[in-house]
């Protein structure tokens, strides 16, 4: 394992949140080019860009909590992350499920995600003490504890 700061050398980084959003929103625009760039760079093949689901699930919380943005704009958002060019997003299918039905279906996300993901680990159902959002995803069976236990 690599001490802090020490790396592999071979120019491959994870991308956090705060990158994404600056690109996004434009709020900082100094830190919205130098992210376009950084972006540019990963396209072009000159470096490697990861992301991970977590990173989708913030940038999708974010901009409905702070910046206040509605579930069709949100979802375009965070789709022209989860599919940039350049990116790597290690479960990118169950993203794009997970935000798909988030936006036709007006499901939470992170409650969508895991679903999407039951369904990507072919799992028998999710367990839940609220069904309420489950209810609009027939792809999934959701239980309560009781109904799997007895």
């Amino acid at each position: 394992m690599n001490t802090p700061g020490e790396g592999s050398g071979r120019g491959v980084y994870l991308v956090d949140t705060n990158v994404f959003l600056r690109f996004l929103t434009n709020d900082v625009p100094e830190e919205a080019d130098a992210a376009e760039a950084l972006f540019r760079a990963a396209e072009a093949g000159r470096i490697t860009l990861y992301a991970n689901p977590l990173v989708i699930a913030e940038i999708v919380w974010v901009l409905e909590s702070f910046y206040r943005l509605e579930r069709a704009q949100v979802t375009e958002a965070a789709l022209a992350v989860a599919t940039m060019p350049g990116l790597v997003l290690p479960g990118q299918d169950t993203v794009l499920l997970a935000l798909k039905w988030y936006e036709e279906r007006g499901v939470d996300y992170v409650d969508a995600y895991n679903a999407a993901w039951c369904i990507d680990r072919e799992l028998d159902g999710l367990i839940t003490l609220d069904r309420r959002h489950f209810a609009r995803l027939d792809a999934v069976a959701a239980r309560s504890p009781r109904e799997v236990v007895g």
